[in-house]
């Protein structure tokens, strides 16, 4: 599935100066380096190749095979030849070497940038805010990301105060020095490396609108159940409690091996073929993107058929809308929200994916207002062959672009139909769209080419 090459997006304003003032786009040094820019002590950023790992989050062995260590520890990695999980062996307080897969973004290359607390990677304005304005994190909380706008360059985020709006993110463009010799955000303030300048102005804010306190606490990423974890016994599942139904099926929370907790789909008997479902959940597992939920295994063995995936504390973004958390939501609270939808479908459109059933029923949330698109695929299979109506079934008519429900044509662009009805959802806060009409609609034949939109938007 190819991927399409995202054009660079200009962001007026995205940074405060030393003197808190607005400015645009900074000219890189002169050098036009594309790497990352780094001064002769400062370590690479890159992941790949054998040597010393070091761990950067606790991990408890889910599987046989899988080799446990807490955050600090020091690997030797022996096999990165599978993307996802790493062979890697370590050493004991009593000389005493273990062996055993490790999830690859747990760990990172000693003496590489991803190794800091402060340093979280490429991620968006955006996110970086999300992170920093979290509870947990207080004034003075700061990381240090890639910029979006110029490639090979960083950015320091800082939760500050500022008067009339409370607590802000502002961000600071750190700048290259032309020989490549350092860094720094003010001229008059050069520093050999990043270290150095995250140092600085922990000791003194020297003209920041705040002094760095404590880096941006991270939350561990997805990983799989283990290496091999697939087509798993369901014996090992253990459902605790429902989360919600639906026309296909139920929804449970529940535990994987004792050890993961976990988010379990049961369909009822009938909804798909099982060969199907395989098929398309062959392609929903290399579906990899922080704004999907992420497909962990399956059952097949029998029916129902089980899907496993992240478990998402908050539950679908509809009942979060509709609930008590939703008063102490701002509006760009909720703007953010619709973002990281268009953020995960924009993933599925690169890779040539139709979702067919985006809804806020549909979306998942997480702590800190995360959201999630969930069921990607899965509405291709719930239909027939054509992917129209079947005679009888339930419609979500209320978010199905008019191509789609009248002739069964299903593209990005009526995913993008269903999106506008999203926003609906979520500027009203869960309200139903169309308020007055009907929410679905039985079809009893065909749709003929004839038929017009209200004949079937019934009030």
């Amino acid at each position: 599935m190819g991927c399409r090459e995202s054009k660079e997006r200009k962001e007026p304003g995205d940074f405060t100066n030393i003197n808190g003032e607005q400015s645009g786009q900074v000219k890189p040094s002169s050098d036009g380096i594309d790497n990352p820019v780094k001064s002769d002590s400062e370590p690479n950023s890159a992941q790949g190749g054998k040597g010393t790992l070091r761990a950067l989050y606790d991990y408890e062995a889910r599987a046989d095979g899988d080799l446990p260590f807490k955050k600090g520890d020091r690997l030797t990695l022996l096999d990165d030849s599978n993307p996802d999980w790493w062979f890697a062996r370590k050493t004991t307080s009593g000389g005493d070497k273990d062996e055993g897969y490790v999830p690859s973004n747990y760990v990172a290359t000693e003496d590489t940038l991803e190794t800091y607390e402060w340093f979280v990677g490429k991620i968006s304005r955006k996110e970086s805010e999300r992170q920093l304005l979290s509870p947990e994190n207080a004034l003075g909380s700061y990381l240090i990301r890639e910029s979006e706008t110029a490639p090979g360059n960083y950015v320091l985020c800082v939760r500050s105060f500022q008067e009339g709006k409370g607590d802000v993110v502002k961000h600071y463009k750190i700048k290259p020095l032309d020989d490549n010799k350092g860094f720094f955000i003010t001229a008059r303030r050069t520093l050999p490396s990043l270290q150095d300048l995250i140092n600085h102005y922990t000791e003194s804010a020297d003209g920041l609108g705040q002094k760095l306190e404590k880096p941006c606490g991270k939350s561990k990423p997805v990983i799989a159940l283990s290496k091999d974890a697939w087509e798993i016994d369901r014996e090992s599942l253990e459902l605790s409690k429902r989360l919600g139904a639906g026309q296909f099926g139920e929804v449970w929370r529940g535990k994987w091996n004792k050890t993961t907790d976990v988010a379990v789909k049961t369909l009822k008997p009938g909804t798909m073929s099982i060969e199907a479902f395989l098929l398309e959940a062959t392609i929903m597992k290399k579906c990899k993107h922080d704004k999907l939920v992420r497909l962990y295994a399956v059952c097949t063995d029998k029916e129902p058929i089980y899907i496993v995936t992240e478990l998402m504390s908050k539950g679908s973004l509809l009942d979060y809308l509709r609930g008590d958390e939703v008063d102490s939501l701002k509006f760009t609270q909720l703007v953010d929200i619709a973002a990281q939808v268009a953020s995960g479908m924009g993933y599925l459109e690169e890779n040539k994916l139709i979702h067919r059933d985006l809804a806020a029923r549909n979306v998942l949330v997480g702590d800190n207002n995360l959201a999630k698109v969930a069921d990607f695929g899965l509405a291709r299979l719930i239909e027939d062959d054509e992917y129209t109506p079947k005679s009888g079934a339930k419609f979500p008519i209320k978010w199905t672009a008019p191509e789609a429900a009248l002739y069964g044509r299903y593209t990005i662009k009526s995913d993008v139909w269903s999106y506008g009805i999203l926003l609906v959802e979520i500027v009203t806060r869960g309200q139903t769209p169309y308020p007055g009409t009907i929410l679905v609609v039985r079809f009893h034949e065909k749709l003929s080419a004839k038929c017009m939109l209200d004949s079937f938007m019934v009030t």
